[in-house]
């Protein structure tokens, strides 16, 4: 089953608003203790400070890009192992032809198989298409183990037998690159507490210098929320606009269906 992210309780375009208003409310914060300080006559030298707040805000930029790059990583992890899962699928379908018996039983399994897979990327059908590829898996391993046993010397059904054991071996895979490593929630808290505290400090250095609001800031807002956004989306494989396109498994498929409908 898909593991639960510490923010998943929240749609994308809520943790927008949601990002969008605790970045606001960070800033505006920090301006009005830097005012505040500013009315009491607190002296604190500008230079200083500022450098600070210089190095508040790299130190933001550098752990956004960090879970950026990470996210992104897995993104690209889920794309690949995809595409091994679906040369796995195409080999074993190819190798199945040659089976002295039982090839064409195998190849309807890997039929209904390909078509689970598919639909268990669909929204909401995760745990129902996963459940019916390992019920599918199940059936094709006892048609293996039976044309195994059979022909235990035969080097066609070896090949068939190691295919069978490469496809269930990236189902496996997929399944802990597409549903369980999910950006951890200490990445999640320190990332939302250095930026809390960095674009707090940005607020205080315009409070206490003087400096009226700039509508700059909510340029700044929007841009971290959009980038937030991103590294959501692309750590929510079942949801939102970055979507691993099944290409792949749709060219296998077509392939399949082709050939039986060639026999």
């Amino acid at each position: 089953m898909e593991a639960i992210g510490p923010i998943d309780v929240l749609p994308l375009w809520a943790l927008f608003i949601l990002i969008l208003l605790v970045v606001l409310l960070s800033v505006e914060f920090g301006y009005r203790l830097g005012k505040y300080r500013r009315s009491r006559r607190e002296e604190e030298k500008e230079a200083p400070l500022g450098t600070m707040v210089g190095a508040t805000l790299g130190l933001l930029a550098f752990v956004l890009a960090f879970t950026f790059g990470l996210a992104a990583q897995r993104f690209d992890t889920r794309r690949q192992v995809l595409l091994d899962e679906a040369n796995a699928i195409g080999t074993t379908y190819l190798r199945s032809g040659m089976l002295p018996e039982g090839g064409p039983e195998v190849r309807d399994l890997l039929r209904e198989y390909v078509a689970a897979r598919l639909d268990a990327v669909q929204p909401g059908k995760l745990g129902e298409g996963l459940r019916r590829s390992e019920d599918i898996q199940q059936k094709i391993w006892t048609e293996t183990e039976n044309v195994g046993n059979k022909n235990p010397n035969s080097i066609v059904v070896g090949l068939f037998v190691q295919s069978v054991n490469q496809m269930i071996d990236l189902h496996a895979a997929r399944m802990q690159a597409g549903t369980r490593s999910r950006i951890p929630g200490a990445i999640w808290l320190g990332l939302l507490t250095v930026a809390v505290l960095s674009l707090a400090a940005m607020g205080y250095f315009e409070g206490l210098t003087g400096t009226r609001r700039s509508l700059a800031v909510f340029a700044v807002a929007i841009a971290f929320s959009v980038v937030i956004e991103l590294i959501a989306d692309l750590d929510r494989p079942q949801e939102g606009v970055l979507r691993i396109s099944q290409q792949a498994l749709l060219d296998v498929q077509r392939s399949m269906n082709t050939t039986g409908q060639g026999h």
